[in-house]
């Protein structure tokens, strides 16, 4: 006698038609295993730790004893009785003024020099890109070095010209220009550079040649067509500037370590000095979550901003 295959629980044709994975289901299946790594990466190595520096930030932590409980005593401190904060967070508000408009004039500049048509081009973007593969601490030696107020060749350079130069990084006036230039030289010919080179190469040589027809001269192309056309890559360039600005760290530690008279004593360089010189682990993980407070208000602001001067293909209709 033949048993029903239903009456013992096994699956019939249709029920085992509903357990199959349409195609759209597969290949939802198929890529989250192929992101799966990353996503474990990033709640491991990512997620975590900022969700246990926001708990260690509302505790007093000096690693050889257990965190204790405070609330919001740290972030009082921060802005109420820290000599250092204020003065350290003013430097890097002049730091990213002085650095952002320099970098993205610069990268933007270098960008339409090696966007022209010439021979031996690829040379010329190949060496310009260069010093960003130079590590940063090394970088700051060899700056340590031409900025030297006495045998730097940058002074015997001025020197030669009848200038007296200044001492640079021994300077309290010139410090901060002096660390503006190390950074400039790393930031102006890297990936900034090349973005803006991709975007120029984007741009349709018949919109120039159209505006040539009309009478348009070099400077009103750049202005109307050129800035317009590759303005999603300068706000993208626009707001990875001002968050390198703003966390700047490995040139002022290296070249100067905060110094002459706490002149380079950029906001980053306070929170690694609280953490892992005093030991202020709490209070470090605190002033961080203090600076991604104004590096997220800073970004949104920008993305408010975009849209009067943003130019996005799909937004043309």
């Amino acid at each position: 006698m033949m048993i029903d295959i239903a009456a013992r629980g096994g699956r019939t044709p249709a029920r085992r038609a509903a357990y199959r994975l349409t195609i759209r289901q597969r290949e939802w299946l198929t890529g989250y295993l192929f992101l799966a790594p990353w996503i474990v990466g990033f709640t491991v190595f990512v997620a975590g730790p900022t969700l246990a520096s926001l708990a260690l930030s509302l505790t007093r932590y000096d690693v050889l004893r257990p965190p204790v409980f405070i609330g919001l005593s740290n972030y009082l401190r921060a802005f109420g009785s820290d000599p250092q904060f204020w003065g350290s967070l003013l430097k890097t508000v002049y730091f990213a003024l002085l650095m952002v408009p320099a970098a993205i004039t610069a990268a933007l500049g270098l960008a339409l020099l090696l966007n022209r048509p010439s021979r031996g081009v690829a040379i010329f973007r190949s060496a310009y890109f260069m010093p960003h593969l130079v590590p940063i601490a090394a970088a700051a030696v060899i700056w340590l070095w031409i900025l030297d107020p006495r045998y730097g060749p940058l002074n015997a350079l001025l020197a030669w010209l009848g200038i007296d130069g200044p001492g640079w990084l021994t300077s309290t006036e010139w410090a901060i220009p002096g660390i503006a230039m190390i950074a400039l030289w790393m930031a102006a010919g890297g990936n900034t550079m090349i973005i803006f080179l991709a975007a120029l190469q984007g741009v349709p040589r018949e919109l120039h040649e159209a505006a040539r027809i009309d009478g348009a001269g070099a400077w009103h192309r750049f202005r109307h067509v050129t800035l317009p056309m590759i303005s999603p890559a300068l706000f993208f360039n626009l707001i990875l500037a001002v968050i390198a600005a703003l966390k700047v760290f490995t040139i002022p530690l290296v070249a100067t370590g905060g110094g002459p008279a706490y002149a380079t004593y950029f906001y980053a360089l306070h929170v690694y000095k609280q953490g892992f010189e005093f030991f202020n682990m709490g209070y470090a993980a605190a002033l961080a979550w203090i600076l991604l407070v104004i590096v997220m208000t800073l970004t949104w602001i920008q993305f408010r901003l975009r849209r009067r001067w943003v130019h996005f293909e799909d937004e043309a209709g």
